[in-house]
């Protein structure tokens, strides 16, 4: 069984990365933004895997199942602020958001 070489999993990974963070600059509507985070998210957790792999160690995968709890968390916590968001503006838009006072 042949495995990828480091560098192409790395340049997946960044090519993710990038593609998340250009699409929370880019997106407006907060659904869309917290699902770019998780695009960011598990390309650092795909970058741990690669490079546990090049290296025979399982830290990389230990890495990743912290990445997946902590993006639970993001996603429970960021799911009960869109909802809170858009039962007081009712819209997803995240520039409203803008016009709240706290």
């Amino acid at each position: 069984m042949t495995t990828i070489p480091m560098e192409t999993g790395l340049l997946l990974a960044g090519v993710l990365f990038m593609l998340g963070l250009i699409s929370v600059m880019i997106r407006r509507n907060i659904i869309f933004m917290l699902i770019s985070v998780e695009i960011m998210l598990n390309a650092a957790g795909l970058a741990f895997i690669v490079a546990g792999n090049h290296w025979a160690q399982p830290d990389g995968q230990i890495m990743f199942i912290f990445i997946l709890t902590m993006a639970a968390a993001e996603v429970s916590v960021g799911l009960a602020l869109i909802l809170q968001i858009h039962h007081q503006l009712k819209t997803l838009n995240s520039d409203a958001a803008n016009f709240m006072k706290g």
